[in-house]
């Protein structure tokens, strides 16, 4: 039992020690703007973003990317709304902050990920959008 205690200990000193390669995103102030719209707003409750939210509406991770999608289709919705999905009758100022927060949500990653490796230490790596290839792995 001791034994499993030591290895319990060493192992979650190594992993909660490690640093990490990936740095928090910095968000321009009107995708900052837009999150707190998205926010104040409940967006959350029907849609998701990397899979956690509601299930009424669809995932928005990659809404921006996404085939014959865009912000012109974000923008549609947003000022007509449809089925049950609210006419919110933003701003165009607004419109333009969701806009710049789910295209900022959208160059950060993909959902879902199928392109993952985990490594032995319990790390997964991940492809990521605009991410530049580390030629020493």
């Amino acid at each position: 039992m001791a034994a499993l205690i030591i290895i319990f200990a060493v192992y979650n000193t190594f992993v909660y020690t490690q640093g990490t390669s990936n740095t928090t995103p910095k968000m321009t102030a009107l995708a900052i703007e837009g999150e707190k719209l998205y926010q104040t707003n409940n967006c959350t409750a029907c849609h998701q973003l990397f899979g956690l939210g509601g299930y009424l509406g669809p995932d928005l991770t990659n809404i921006i990317s996404a085939k014959n999608k865009g912000s012109f289709y974000v923008k549609a919705f947003l000022n007509s709304g449809i089925k049950s999905m609210p006419k919110f009758n933003f701003t165009e100022k607004e419109q333009d902050a969701l806009v710049q927060f789910l295209t900022e949500v959208d160059q950060c990653g993909y959902y879902p990920i199928y392109d993952a490796t985990i490594k032995s230490t319990g790390w997964v790596d991940v492809k990521y959008k605009n991410q530049k290839v580390n030629n020493n792995d």
